[in-house]
């Protein structure tokens, strides 16, 4: 029977990061999925590394928006109407905890793993060698009207006062000048000059993997619902056979509630889901910076398969089947904003972002076990803190003083 120091259940950008840190540490490690490196939630993301990303999506409290969303006409958020008596206590907080005050508290405590973000990857990134699929341009809020214009220019001021984000604020004039395929309907625009953008996420998870694999580490196929406790350590099903282990780290995102549920805790965890498809960008139209309709709600980016239009929140049970109805309604209206050909993907994909009511993700020791360790419930950031948030555990699994405070993020806070 196999023996390893610690094995890390999926491999997501989180949990990629979480084995690559552990075994820089010279640990060993093996990383345990049922598919392949970075095939699921990490595969199709809107890759950017989020620096300004402070403020986590909270639940909308203005009535304008409340209403429209109820409608379920909308591209940035939709739901399923069957869902919602299961999902009704998780919204409940959600909108709790995206009280302005609250959201403001939440953001102080996000914003010390925030600041890590573009730091963290870039050590990965050099390490890696995967420079060439990172963008160093940053990233553009598009405006339609003046009044959201200026609303955003604001916060921003007000952001980079408190977290020191870094932006430019760019009329109309200037926004053409950036990005001239661009239709010119737009009032302006809000460049975040701090994040970077990932051409393909996918294989940057890839890279990652790579570098995990020539330190010593191992990529097995297994079965992470089998883990269970053996004395101090865990042993779990793999495709090559029983294996035992002196710790574990639970890095599912969207399936994590499932093997914590099987070991007792009862944690207040849902899903986002969310589509994209890619485009050929017609003639010889390109994109200078992704870019975010900010009133229509959808996402365009440039990925090396082509333009990525993906939707926002789709609140659904994580299993039901595919509704790209976002996609359906973004399509025409981005076509209209940039010159899109045909569509490049048979059909539409789908991922689920793994939520908690309080937007914080899920990282730290299980309150009631033994070296297990949970690294879980990134929502919109999972790429963005993949790199912090693997630093954080290994260096909790091993001893080593944390470099941020890992109290706000500890699953005791639900108290279950």
């Amino acid at each position: 029977m196999a023996r390893h120091d610690i094995v890390v259940l999926g491999a997501g950008i989180v949990g990629i990061c979480v084995a690559l840190h552990l075994q820089k540490r010279a640990r060993s490690v093996v990383l345990v999925d049922r598919r392949g490196a970075a095939e699921e939630t990490s595969f199709g993301n809107a890759g950017l590394i989020q620096r300004e990303g402070v403020y986590p999506y909270g639940f909308p409290h203005d009535f304008g928006a409340l209403l429209r969303y109820g409608f379920n006409r909308t591209i940035d958020a939709h739901y399923h109407p069957r869902a919602l008596p299961r999902l009704a206590p998780f919204l409940w907080q959600y909108w709790h905890h995206s009280r302005p005050a609250r959201h403001a508290e939440v953001a102080r405590r996000y914003a010390k793993l925030i600041e890590h973000c573009v730091a963290e990857h870039e050590a990965l990134i050099a390490q890696a060698g995967a420079g060439e699929f990172i963008r160093r341009a940053g990233w553009m809020k598009l405006f339609r009207t003046a009044r959201e214009r200026d609303l955003r220019f604001a916060e921003a001021e007000r952001w980079q006062r408190e977290f020191g984000i870094r932006h430019r604020q760019l009329d109309a004039r200037a926004l053409r000048e950036a990005e001239p395929h661009l239709a010119p309907v737009l009032a302006g625009a809000l460049h975040w000059t701090d994040p970077i953008s990932v051409q393909d996420p996918q294989d940057l998870g890839l890279a990652y993997a790579a570098l995990f694999r020539r330190l010593g580490g191992r990529l097995v196929q297994g079965d992470a619902a089998s883990l269970e406790a053996d004395g101090a350590g865990w042993r779990l099903r793999s495709a090559e056979g029983q294996m035992q282990s002196g710790g574990a780290v639970i890095a599912l995102g969207p399936w994590a509630e499932e093997l914590t549920r099987a070991l007792g805790y009862d944690l207040p965890l849902a899903v986002k889901r969310g589509y994209h498809m890619h485009y050929r960008a017609a003639g010889e139209a390109k994109l200078n910076h992704p870019v975010l309709d900010v009133e229509r709600g959808y996402f365009l980016g440039p990925m090396r398969r082509g333009m990525r239009l993906t939707t926002g929140a789709e609140f659904a049970l994580r299993d039901a089947l595919p509704t790209p109805v976002q996609l359906g309604r973004a399509e025409p209206i981005a076509r209209e904003l940039f010159p899109l050909a045909e569509r490049l993907d048979a059909e539409p994909w789908m991922g689920s972002r793994p939520c908690t009511p309080d937007m914080l993700p899920v990282i730290g020791p299980a309150p009631r076990h033994r070296n297990l360790w949970f690294a879980f419930g990134h929502a919109h950031h999972g790429l963005t803190l993949g790199a912090v948030t693997g630093r954080l555990v290994a260096e909790m699994a091993t001893g080593e003083a944390p470099f941020v405070d890992p109290a706000p993020y500890s699953a005791a806070r639900f108290g279950r």
